[in-house]
């Protein structure tokens, strides 16, 4: 039977905690490789793919502020660290046969390209997958702002959110709170107020004003990425109109 995505385009945000696998810290080749064959297989189905990574297995600009670097210089620095994710991303997809073009948002033209919008779509349009890097290239926002500043902007219809060994949001950490409670679907106005804390706040209204879905799913489980794309209910699903 012929399988028919629910949807066109869409923008992946993976953590960089999510890259560096059980080993909590650097990148898990086994895991990347395993991303990178699911991202193949949605592709061969059509579906336009856009990827935000972050640079968390490497480095956060909380963590600098912490250790007493100034907070945009920390945030410099974890943008850059996106930048080695994303490279190792495009590397494990172009030893697949996936075309891949990295563009980040603070220009070094040596390993990628500068992010330009019209490029970015044109790119998704002939079947590449699209890494973006360095967040927004802007120091106090999150790569998850990033991720749901990229999606409006190349008119995704919904950002998959990534999470290691969580299936979904809940009202408490379920890690820490046994009886915590799931939810299948949440409007985005409900995040904010029950302060779920999925993702930032920026991130979160970006989507809420531009009627983007977001679904937020176990990357840990093999198969979720192609289900979700099919509309298998998977995760959480937050309405973006």
């Amino acid at each position: 039977m012929p399988e028919h995505p629910r949807y066109r385009r869409i923008v992946r945000k993976l953590s960089g905690e999510a890259l560096a696998g059980e080993r909590g810290f650097g990148l898990d080749r086994a895991v990347i490789a395993s991303i990178a064959q699911q991202t193949k297989e949605i592709v061969a189905m059509g579906v336009q793919v856009a990827v935000v990574v972050g640079g968390g297995n490497f480095w956060r600009g909380k963590t600098g502020d912490h250790e007493g670097i100034d907070r945009a210089t920390a945030d410099y620095m974890g943008m850059l660290a996106t930048v080695i994710n994303a490279l190792a991303l495009q590397d494990a997809l172009e030893k697949i046969g996936v075309e891949t073009r990295v563009q980040s948002a603070i220009e070094m033209r040596q390993v990628a390209e500068p992010y330009i919008r019209r490029r970015a779509i044109r790119h998704l349009e002939k079947g590449r997958v699209v890494i973006f890097a360095a967040g927004t290239g802007n120091p106090f926002f999150s790569t998850d702002t990033a991720a749901a500043l990229r999606a409006a902007e190349i008119e995704a219809e919904v950002v998959l959110m990534a999470k290691k060994g969580v299936d979904g949001i809940y009202d408490a950490d379920p890690r820490k709170v046994p009886a915590a409670k799931k939810f299948d679907n949440l409007h985005y106005i409900e995040v904010l107020n029950k302060r779920l804390g999925v993702m930032d706040s920026t991130a979160t209204s970006v989507c809420m004003d531009n009627h983007i879905a977001m679904v937020v799913f176990d990357i840990s489980q093999v198969g979720n990425i192609r289900r979700i794309v099919l509309g298998e209910k998977i995760g959480t699903l937050v309405r973006g109109d």
